[in-house]
């Protein structure tokens, strides 16, 4: 089987530099300081909008009910200039880092000129998912984060979907920007977005723009609020500009050769807003806003904007490589133009399953007669977003790499674990209005504690790099005292059970077996041979599906080496993870505390034999 090839692409090779510490604990960086860099995000778009004005910046289909209108263009000439009319207008909103700006509506042409006349001004913008507004019926994650920020300015594209949100959690005081009218919204000032570009900067912008510097905020983003409610992270200048810069020491080709996205990924998260937004911003490249998502009825648009745009770099999750792989094996024109100029794949987010890694290896080898690269890294929103990057291509699925050029990491043994932690500039100075957190989540040496735990590659040859071992806080015991390490567990059974489970949740904590709940892919419908649009609930009881996850168990069971790894029993689920309950993020990421808790009742079915569609060990019945 051939290795990927990287074209006429270099990586970085640097090699770490590992100190050891007291009790265990080892320091590791990456022995390649870190280059110069921006002072703020603004500077490129003016450096852009000089140098090269009319190279196109940002597109998105116009609106229609299908999605299938044709691109609006904004060129770096056009983004800045209107950046400069819309800032003038927050200058006289009396907006500040006590009153910033709130987004509450998603990815849009509208959604980034904003952003971007906060960044020259330094009012801070903070992107809110709009699932706090549009699944959320309660409101109460958005009136918590309405509370936390106080903002003085709100944004939504379209007022309509949005209304019953804004009135039952946004103070009436509170001016509303819309793209599309009122809608809905009453006794509160509503102005439209083209008011905002109907102003004439004055000098006051360029003043305003010359104080700030790189600690200035740049935004709020909002941790998932998975395991507590949301906590604003405070992200710099300096954080963002350094990753940028990070990112392309490890990716040189990123700075050098054309870079062309379509991209899904929301800006209220940091891979979508921070990573990928800031990377066509800082190396002038081109992002093509795509409006569909990683779902089955998404995927069609994402397909088509593929096709249409051809990207050189694509950046996902799991969820929409898997969806990306199936497409690609099933349609050879999409193939041909996938890889008519892409150089690389990207996944963060959650574990990528190596057989959707090895099914997008083998579909650009039929195209091109090698595999395209699969990169990835590691990091979070408090890191902007990247800390640990891959920077070799014999990789496996889980690995992650080493630090970034310019931080330190420090592995701390928990236990069975190893917790990494991270310092360097591109890390958050901590949480708005929260300087509790500080001590909580920051050590004696200033290192950000993250709760992740890794693990070498290989601890013979370090310069492997690390893989992904699962989260400290999500391992528990049996009733024997025998430790079970979740994340590993996960894997295993995700690989197992390819292509047919997406995700799983371990069961067992403080019980005597292992159990799983598994959320299965939309390949299982194939399996099943259930026509299009069946409800899962009945492809999960054809014959076919019944007897691969018997198999599947079986499987497990057969390869397990003790009690810490010995499935017993498993459920499949009908039931996909909720948004609103968190027990899974807008990038499809499943979270396995929240699914446990909101579904505890299933757990306990699962032990006492009742649960839907559930396989039990040496079980011959039909779930």
């Amino acid at each position: 089987m051939s290795q990927p090839s990287l074209g006429s692409l270099h990586l970085d090779t640097s090699p770490a530099r590992i100190r050891a510490g007291e009790q265990g604990i080892q320091y590791v960086a990456r022995d390649l300081p870190l280059a110069a860099h921006a002072a703020r995000m603004s500077d490129r778009l003016r450096y852009w909008a000089s140098t090269t004005p009319d190279a196109l910046f940002l597109a998105e289909r116009a609106r229609s009910d299908s999605g299938d209108g044709d691109w609006v263009r904004l060129t770096y000439g056009d983004a800045w200039e209107r950046a400069q009319c819309i800032a003038q207008f927050l200058l006289g909103q009396g907006l500040s880092e006590q009153r910033p700006v709130a987004i509450l509506s998603g990815n849009s042409l509208r959604h980034a000129l904003l952003s971007l006349a906060c960044l020259v001004v330094g009012i801070p913008v903070a992107p809110i998912s709009p699932a706090y507004s549009l699944v959320d019926r309660s409101f109460s994650k958005l009136r918590h984060v309405m509370a936390s920020i106080t903002p003085g300015l709100i944004f939504v594209e379209d007022a309509a979907p949005f209304a019953a949100a804004i009135e039952a959690a946004v103070d009436v005081s509170i001016p509303v920007v819309t793209g599309a009218g009122a809608g809905g919204l009453s006794d509160r000032v509503v102005l439209p977005f083209a008011s905002l570009l109907a102003q004439q900067p004055t000098a006051a912008v360029a003043e305003a723009c010359a104080r700030t510097g790189p600690d200035t905020i740049a935004k709020f983003l909002f941790t998932s609020g998975s395991t507590k409610l949301p906590r604003a992270v405070i992200n710099t200048n300096r954080m963002w500009t350094a990753n940028m810069v990070q990112i392309a020491q490890c990716w040189p080709f990123v700075a050098e050769e054309e870079l062309v996205l379509v991209d899904w990924l929301p800006w209220h998260h940091t891979f979508g807003g921070n990573q990928n937004f800031g990377l066509v911003l800082y190396f002038g490249g081109t992002l093509y806003i795509d409006g569909g998502r990683p779902t089955p009825h998404g995927m069609a648009l994402t397909l088509r904007n593929i096709a249409d745009i051809a990207p050189t770099v694509y950046l996902s999750v799991p969820t929409g490589f898997e969806q990306l792989a199936i497409a690609l094996q099933d349609d050879p024109a999409l193939r041909r133009r996938m890889f008519s100029r892409l150089k690389t794949f990207f996944y963060a987010g959650a574990s990528l399953s190596q057989s959707t890694w090895d099914s997008l290896a083998e579909c650009s080898r039929q195209e091109l007669g090698s595999a395209i690269p699969m990169l990835t890294g590691f990091g979070m929103t408090e890191a902007a977003p990247m800390a640990i990057f891959v920077t070799r291509l014999d990789l496996k699925a889980g690995e992650i790499g080493l630090p970034m050029p310019g931080m330190e990491i420090k592995l701390v043994p928990q236990g069975e674990k190893t917790e990494v932690r991270y310092r360097g500039p591109n890390i958050t100075p901590g949480y708005w209005r929260a300087p509790g957190d500080m001590a909580s989540h920051f050590d004696e040496e200033g290192f950000l504690c993250t709760g992740d735990a890794v693990q070498w590659v290989d601890t013979a040859q370090r310069s492997l790099g690390l893989r992904f071992d699962g989260r400290t806080a999500e391992d528990f015991k049996l009733t024997s005292g025998t430790f079970v390490s979740v994340g590993a567990l996960r894997a295993k059974v995700i690989a197992a059970g390819a292509p047919y489970v997406q995700d799983v949740v371990i069961t067992g904590a403080d019980r005597a077996e292992l159990g799983a709940m598994v959320f299965p892919t939309t390949q299982v419908g194939q399996l099943a041979g259930a026509p299009a649009g069946a409800p899962l609930e009945q492809i999960l009881q054809a014959p076919a599906v019944v007897a691969f996850f018997r198999q599947l168990l079986g499987n497990l069971i057969g390869g397990a080496t003790g009690s810490s790894n010995r499935i017993s029993r498993l459920c499949v689920l009908a039931e996909p993870p909720s948004l609103a309950l968190d027990e899974c993020t807008d990038k499809g990421s499943v979270n396995q505390r929240a699914v446990l808790l909101h579904r505890n009742a299933l757990v306990h079915a699962l032990y006492d034999g009742s649960a839907p569609h559930m396989v039990l060990a040496q079980d011959d019945r039909q779930y």
